[in-house]
């Protein structure tokens, strides 16, 4: 009981750490964002996006060894065995650093003929669209070599290193911002060589606190050809996963692209950087849960497992429904005040991402239960088959005339599927009771968010689009949320543990 206590103590604290690195951090990135709009143009704007995305396109095969990196060295922690953690990071250095000089290759083969020759990219812009492309190769390289040591940092669950070393992040980013409207060279060049520079300090930072912590992090040359045959073997399946993943999202980028143009690709492009903020708070939760569900694992307490998957869906989708409900009811006039330019089908774009993020969240969990297993060849064939649609599907029905914001529709209904596919699989993997997850988590969390959207949609009929009216409409959408999620969303012991802690709150303050 102890020790499950101090476990939900070290997430707790570990998620709070992360919620001001996220608060740091979304602040700088809103406000670059506009600057950087602006200085560069909608145009040139989606030309980065769509080009770093080609570049994201050749990091299918590093998102799954990423994931069997962090595998690896969270569950060794679990067993606490120090030597097979050393063989294991430097065998991760070793892999991570043959990929570079692969996907290097493909980038500078393929995907420099993708871009010359099939891409929608005005003529006088593509001089500066391939530089674009080099800095982001390198910056995709400087990324991947970084992976191991990111890997440590979670799986020792050290939260603050990410916390502080935002701040030098954030420093960077600001930076951008002001040098790039004062550029006297080509601005989205110019754009691309700092966004490099400043990836390339962060990971030299991040680098050197781990060589400083942790013991496994000093890099040897090993060969160790089990060892590498596991990792390969659980990445080899896992790149299922990881490139339907990634046609999803940049795959659908690059077609909006071809049947679009960069315009839309700018629209785009912001949706998913306010789908980036506000999602943080997600990702910054899971970011402190994951380990505890790999380790629980590992250790053979599946019922502190189910327990944690199931609390850190809902809490998910809870922490998304509470920040995304104000935006997707004030989505016009926040994107007004944000950007002095706002491109064309931005609105839905930012509306429908968040709701395909809320459609995510809850499975955040189960995937982290599965990656925790190791045999994941059934589950990633499915899901992954399944996720692959995404791309040929969008494909199709942008060729047939619809819509640009047709792919994030189609990413929504998949992902539902996928969710449902997840359930049946991981039942006979770990014994999750779909029966209780739909009645704890599924049908829970569309109570909460139909009696949440009730009063704040009707007050958008009453209420000018000010920003009085913007700040009342947004607090009626966060309390009603509150309140929908207290008494509908939390059980009898959770409802407990909230007053508990507002008793203590309250009794420190009337102390001093």
């Amino acid at each position: 009981m102890s020790n499950t206590t101090e476990n939900n103590k070290r997430i707790a604290k570990n998620t709070l750490l992360l919620y001001f690195r996220m608060l740091f951090l979304m602040a700088v990135s809103l406000y670059t964002s506009r600057i950087v709009l602006n200085a560069l143009g909608v145009e040139d704007f989606g030309i980065y996006n769509v080009v770093g995305g080609v570049v994201t396109m050749f990091s299918v095969l590093s998102g799954s060894l990423s994931a069997a990196i962090s595998r690896f060295i969270t569950y060794e922690i679990g067993k606490g065995n120090q030597d097979k953690l050393n063989k294991i990071f430097s065998s991760a250095v070793t892999i991570q650093l043959g990929l570079a000089g692969i996907i290097i290759l493909l980038a500078e083969t393929i995907g420099i003929w993708f871009l010359n020759i099939k891409m929608n990219i005005p003529e006088l812009r593509m001089e500066a669209a391939n530089w674009v492309f080099q800095f982001s190769i390198l910056t995709f390289a400087i990324n991947l070599i970084s992976v191991p040591y990111n890997a440590c940092i979670i799986a020792h669950e050290k939260m603050s290193a990410f916390a502080y070393i935002s701040i030098l992040e954030a420093i960077g980013k600001l930076a951008i911002a002001y040098l790039i409207v004062v550029s006297p060279m080509d601005k989205l060049i110019f754009y691309a060589i700092l966004m490099c520079i400043v990836a390339l300090i962060v990971r030299f930072t991040y680098g050197n606190y781990c060589k400083r912590h942790f013991s496994e992090c000093t890099y040897h040359f090993i060969w160790d050809k089990q060892l590498l045959k596991q990792m390969f073997g659980f990445a080899g399946w896992n790149f299922i996963g990881a490139a339907s993943a990634v046609l999803r999202d940049q795959g659908g980028n690059v077609v909006i692209n071809l049947f679009c143009g960069p315009t839309v690709n700018a629209a785009r492009g912001i949706a998913f950087q306010v789908n980036t903020a506000v999602n943080q708070f997600v990702t910054n939760f899971m970011t402190a849960l994951n380990p505890q569900i790999t380790k629980s694992y590992a250790a053979g307490n599946k019922e502190y497992m189910m327990t944690l998957i199931f609390q850190g869906a809902r809490l998910s989708f809870y922490m998304l429904l509470l920040l995304s409900l104000p935006i997707l009811i004030n989505t016009h006039y926040i994107l007004g005040l944000w950007l002095k330019l706002v491109p064309d089908h931005a609105v839905l774009f930012v509306q429908l991402v968040l709701i395909f993020a809320m459609s995510e969240s809850i499975s955040q969990p189960l995937i982290t239960a599965m990656l925790a297993t190791g045999k994941i060849r059934n589950y990633q064939i499915i899901v992954g088959g399944l996720q692959m649609m995404n791309l040929p599907i969008s494909y199709l029905l942008l060729r047939l005339g619809f819509f640009p914001e047709i792919v994030i529709i189609v990413a929504i209904c998949i992902s539902q599927c996928c969710l449902a596919a997840r359930l049946v699989l991981l039942r006979g993997m770990i014994g999750v009771s779909i029966r209780k997850y739909l009645q704890k988590v599924y049908f829970n969390i569309l109570t909460v968010s139909a009696i949440a959207i009730v009063l704040p949609l009707i007050s958008t009929q009453y209420i000018d689009e000010t920003f009085i009216g913007f700040i009342i409409v947004s607090l009626i959408a966060v309390v009603c949320t509150i309140i929908s999620i207290y008494f509908i969303g939390c059980n009898r012991q959770e409802r407990q543990f909230i007053h508990q802690k507002l008793d203590t709150i309250r009794t420190k303050i009337t102390r001093k």
